[in-house]
């Protein structure tokens, strides 16, 4: 283009927040309605995280995409919030499952630990059929001194053993993408997410390292081999594939989910469909976004089929200015990742409550 054309084009002053550049590729387009199998989705929020789900027409999206369960992970022990969403959500549909969320606020009382996993009994005793744990804890909680909290701390110890005892998964979220860990610069391969979303940079003297958030967490699974961990957001490392085999090859007790994070698998796809068959026993399905049957339909395209280079965003959001590449799984590893390892994870047969 000549410079004067060029100069024209930028005569607007086009920021690279409204780019959207529309790609000329012609490749096939596969839309799949259902899955080849149903669907457990072990990541989701229906209650105060979502601000409120219409949880009927979450069922009919849940119809549309053909998935069966869904996990809820909002049942905060704080103020009690457990007890009113597991009661909520048991009143519209056992294909909901809660998970509780203890209140790591008061860790500075006494028997904080006894006094929680008591809570948490409780909640199993309603219907909770698993823990969740928010990357809050490790990244931001304080106790009353200040001091940041380790997911390590011993004062947590009796809830991980707990959870071993009730034969209950943790549902573990630490630290987020490797890039909000990074200045926010013109390095910053996230750089359009973390502008929509400051809040989300963790970089700076105030928050701890990535890396030693995570090597928490691996002392806590470590510690605790009769509890099984699922790591959000694929271990909170799908930039690293190889890293997160290690850890998989260390911990028998450790599992990763997919949610939030095709955008990161599907554009390695050579070596995610790799790891996803090599692992193909530890891997589940989620999506951390409100049952929609558009958004599941993206996570099965990916799944599914070898179709190239189509956008993963409305699966989530907006994550990074790529797009994805399927992985067309063998259907003895879809299977397990679709619904399979997490009734093994849940502890539940044939995707009912009849505990095993």
């Amino acid at each position: 283009m000549p410079a004067s054309l060029f100069a024209q084009a930028q005569s607007g002053g086009l920021l690279l927040r409204d780019w959207q550049p529309v790609s000329q590729m012609v490749v096939k387009k596969t839309r799949i309605d259902k899955p080849k199998f149903p669907v457990i989705d072990l990541h989701n929020h229906l209650g105060a995280f979502s601000g409120g789900a219409d949880l009927q027409k979450c069922l009919q999206e849940m119809d549309k995409a053909g998935v069966k369960m869904c996990v809820s992970l909002d049942g905060l022990s704080k103020d009690d919030i457990y007890k009113q969403h597991i009661l909520e959500l048991k009143a519209i549909s056992d294909r909901f499952i809660v998970f509780f969320s203890p209140d790591f606020s008061r860790i500075d009382e006494p028997d904080f630990g006894k006094k929680e996993t008591a809570r948490l009994e409780e909640a199993v005793n309603m219907g909770a059929r698993g823990l969740k744990i928010f990357k809050s804890l490790g990244l931001t909680d304080r106790d009353k001194s200040g001091k940041l909290l380790t997911i390590d701390d011993p004062r947590t110890d009796p809830i991980w053993a707990k959870c071993g005892e009730l034969g209950i998964p943790v549902m573990i979220h630490i630290t987020d993408p490797k890039a909000f860990f990074t200045p926010l610069d013109k390095y910053n391969e996230r750089y359009d997410e973390l502008g929509a979303h400051p809040d989300w940079l963790f970089y700076g003297p105030q928050f701890p390292r990535k890396d030693d958030v995570i090597a928490q967490r691996n002392r806590v699974i470590a510690r605790h081999p009769e509890t099984i961990f699922v790591g959000a957001h694929f271990g909170n490392l799908p930039e690293d594939l190889a890293q997160v085999g290690t850890w998989l090859d260390a911990y028998p007790n450790f599992y990763v989910d997919i949610d939030a994070r095709i955008s990161e698998l599907g554009r390695q796809p050579y070596t995610a469909r790799k790891f996803f068959i090599k692992y193909q026993d530890r891997i589940t399905f989620g999506t951390d976004t409100l049952p929609s049957s558009d958004a599941y339909r993206i996570y099965y395209r990916f799944l599914e089929t070898d179709d190239e280079y189509f956008n993963p965003s409305g699966g989530h959001h907006l994550q990074g200015r790529w797009n994805i590449y399927g992985i067309y799984l063998p259907d003895e590893v879809l299977e397990k990742v679709y619904y399979k390892n997490a009734e093994k994870v849940l502890g539940i047969k044939n995707s009912n409550f009849i505990r095993k």
